[in-house]
């Protein structure tokens, strides 16, 4: 778990175990969980979700281990992906939210420190994914056209 204003972690915190192959009592192939993820994806869920659902449904404990690929990987070689990250979009949203309740509520000064803190972690990662070149160099979060960008 992430500090609240700092950027650090602490120490503690459970990690997943360190395997290098899948397990033997899997008996998914590659090729269905593939399939899986696509049809999952364009029912409306998102990565996070898919991949609960493949652990709890069909007990795949992680799909890079199975399949040799990211599932993001995966959504991209089949051209379905997203074009902005999860992450990104689940801040987006909050900020959207956060907006939407300010509008209502224009005294509600947590709220403020709320949006305020958002739109500091989403300039933060905007600039992360330039850097990294997932998202395009003239690529610009606004808020006022915020949720015209969620939709395409």
């Amino acid at each position: 778990m992430a500090r609240i204003y700092a950027r650090r972690r602490g120490r503690s915190g459970s990690k997943p175990p360190l395997r290098k192959k899948p397990p033997e009592w899997l008996q998914i192939t590659p090729e269905e969980i593939e399939e899986r993820i696509i049809e999952l994806y364009k029912q409306g869920y998102s990565t996070s979700v898919i991949g609960m659902v493949l652990r709890d449904c069909y007990g795949v404990p992680d799909v890079r281990l199975v399949t040799g690929k990211k599932m993001t990987q995966i959504l991209r070689e089949y051209n379905v992906a997203s074009k902005v990250p999860e992450d990104l979009q689940n801040l987006i949203k909050k900020a959207i939210r956060l907006r939407k309740h300010l509008e209502l509520h224009r005294k509600d000064l947590h709220n403020k420190r709320a949006l305020q803190l958002t739109e500091s972690k989403i300039r933060r990662l905007v600039k992360y994914y330039k850097r990294k070149k997932v998202l395009p160099a003239d690529w610009e979060y606004k808020p006022e056209t915020a949720e015209i960008l969620l939709r395409a």
